[in-house]
């Protein structure tokens, strides 16, 4: 005869003798910690970003003089690798949140912890300082190296303010992949997600050149330029720049016009993500 549970016994529930502190932001970061370190294509993209800054830097540090170092900063060979490397940025921002839209690791995450805006914020601040550590480490090394070896005399005068260039610099290319990480909240799709961040790093450049050539739209022309993406790592590098398109664009502007599109693309995250389905 097959046992029955009484009323009695159904209202003594099982209570653990562990301690069940109340989740906050700290638990949220610990576990996306967890997970960002524990995939293999995050370690494949962030290998990547380091090779191409440092192996590109220091190869173009090897083809230079101390001379040459009268017109730029230590900090600019690194410039050119960073240009390539921003892409592993974008792509890791990207794949922080939509590859769990693609596996659904989202519905797992959600219901474990059901404040979304406390595990988006987790995401973009785990995110955050990963991509910023990694991309000022690669740069600084390219730096301290050309530093060392071209430090000579012929190199003329160096400020300290050409090293907080360079970390503004990386501070552009982080807000660029909290961009993409909000764009891939957004779209909830890896492949789309990219694409429309890899149009937003490329395409102003050529618009801008075609508008140019029209005389009535040559002033937008010229001030799209004048702020994308290559132009605004140039200008925190102290990379000199050619062409004819108007004053040079300063420093305050580039950052300010960085800042103003990713955190209106935050802000839309928070707002999707809190109010849709998974």
């Amino acid at each position: 005869m097959t046992p029955t549970t009484t009323t009695a016994e159904q209202s003594g529930s099982y209570s653990s003798s562990l301690a069940t502190p109340r989740p906050h932001l700290g638990h949220a970061m610990a576990s996306e910690w967890t997970k960002l370190v524990s995939l293999r294509s995050t370690l494949w993209t962030l290998a990547a970003l380091v090779l191409t800054v440092v192996g590109v830097g220091l190869t173009v540090v090897s083809q230079t003089t101390d001379v040459d170092y009268t017109q730029i900063n230590f900090t600019t060979p690194a410039l050119i690798g960073l240009l390539v490397g921003q892409l592993a940025v974008i792509v890791l921002g990207v794949l922080t949140i939509s590859s769990e839209h693609g596996t659904g690791l989202v519905r797992t995450t959600f219901t474990a912890a059901p404040d979304r805006y406390r595990v988006l914020t987790a995401k973009y601040l785990v995110f955050s300082m990963v991509a910023f550590a990694v991309t000022a480490l690669s740069v600084f090394v390219v730096g301290v190296t050309a530093a060392v070896m071209r430090g000579g005399t012929a190199s003329g005068p160096h400020a300290a303010g050409e090293w907080f260039g360079a970390l503004l610099g990386c501070g552009y290319v982080t807000l660029l992949g909290v961009l993409a990480l909000a764009i891939g909240a957004l779209v909830r799709h890896s492949a789309g997600a990219i694409a429309v961040m890899l149009g937003l790093v490329t395409l102003p450049p050529v618009i801008g050149a075609m508008l140019s050539m029209w005389e009535a739209v040559a002033s937008a022309g010229e001030l799209i330029l004048r702020h994308n993406v290559p132009v605004a790592l140039m200008t925190l590098f102290g990379l000199p720049q050619g062409g004819d398109v108007g004053p040079e664009p300063s420093t305050v502007s580039q950052l300010m016009l960085i800042v103003l599109v990713t955190g209106g693309a935050v802000i839309a995250s928070y707002v999707i993500v809190g109010r849709r389905d998974v």
